[in-house]
């Protein structure tokens, strides 16, 4: 049976025909410029995915689905092909530097040390040791460091054992050999690290020496020896040059005695001669005057205020004091009771 629309029906539909028929089509003008746009954004898309900035102090590896094709070195832009295609990996060229820790290593005269070394390195700008140093450490600088920490605790081992302890610690700065050490340790360290990891060593260095206690107690009871046999050498060049110069002095002396014994006896010779000479010429000229002089003198040797002589008065040498100078008449004594 056929149902007839309502009124109202009908006339909603004929509204929304007439809608429908009146909105009018885009322009293909302005769908072009849609597409156009689309099309740019995914070009610059592209070309972001593409370029790379490489920075200074680093380097770039660009691999191919994780295999190193190509490093860049030069900083600025440079181009790839976009992911999952090629991968960009930044390498730290930078330097930097890792310390060993302290180590208990040996000396040559069987001692213990304790060392704290440090190794200052970097990768070196060449694509060889780069592509080597992502392959070793996966491009990771602290498990480089490690690495190196380790080998350089195995140097030191190894370096030590070559040196006494003398030459690592002394109070005398002429018989340290600690730059021969670190020279070592850095000729031992260069060749492993760069074949190893890629990673040139640039400088090998002792940050830290000390001793354990028990040798610590070694090293002073060894430099207190030092010091004793040093004392008593001394001591015993000191006791040699005293004896040599006290046997100068007294030679000296003897010879300067000699020298002024033989100028005192040539001057009391010369004198004697001279008294000698004046004696003989007062006898020429008063014989009897020089007679009583000399009578005088003997007196004047032989006594003094202590002596007690009992002598004859009209002997000699008293004659002089009873007579008088001769010549002169002596006046008439009284006769002695």
């Amino acid at each position: 049976m056929r149902r007839c629309r309502a009124p109202e029906e009908s006339v909603l539909d004929h509204s929304a025909h007439h809608h429908h028929t009146s909105t009018p089509p885009l322009p293909r003008r302005s769908l072009l410029w849609r597409q156009l746009a689309a099309v740019a954004v995914l070009l610059l898309a592209a070309l972001a995915c593409c370029l790379l900035q490489v920075h200074s102090g680093e380097a770039v590896v660009i691999t191919r689905f994780g295999d190193p094709v190509r490093v860049l070195l030069q900083p600025g832009l440079a181009w790839r092909l976009p992911p999952p295609l090629e991968s960009a990996i930044p390498v730290d060229l930078r330097l930097r530097t890792t310390s060993s820790g302290l180590q208990d290593v040996g000396t040559r005269d069987g001692l213990r040390v304790i060392m704290q070394s440090y190794v200052a390195w970097q990768v070196p700008a060449d694509a060889t040791h780069i592509t080597r140093f992502l392959r070793a450490v996966q491009n990771q600088p602290e498990e480089a460091s490690r690495q190196i920490a380790t080998f350089a605790g195995s140097a030191m081992e190894t370096g030590s054992s070559s040196f006494a302890l003398s030459s690592l610690v002394n109070t005398d700065a002429s018989q340290l050999r600690i730059s021969q050490l670190e020279q070592r340790l850095r000729q031992q360290l260069a060749p492993q690290l760069l074949t190893s990891y890629g990673v040139r060593v640039v400088d090998v260095g002792l940050e830290r020496l000390t001793l354990p206690a028990v040798t610590l107690d070694a090293t002073v009871a060894r430099m207190r020896a030092e010091r004793d046999t040093i004392a008593a050498e001394r001591t015993a060049s000191g006791n040699e040059e005293a004896a040599a110069i006290r046997a100068n002095a007294a030679r000296d002396a003897r010879i300067r005695q000699a020298d002024a014994s033989v100028a005192a006896a040539q001057i009391e010779a010369g004198s004697r001669v001279e008294a000698a000479r004046i004696y003989a010429e007062a006898y020429q000229r008063a014989p009897e005057l020089y007679k009583t002089l000399r009578s005088l003198d003997t007196l004047n040797g032989v006594v003094n205020n202590s002596t007690q002589l009992v002598l004859r008065t009209d002997a000699a040498p008293f004659r002089a004091l009873v007579d008088g100078p001769p010549g002169l008449t002596a006046p008439k004594s009284t006769k002695s009771r």
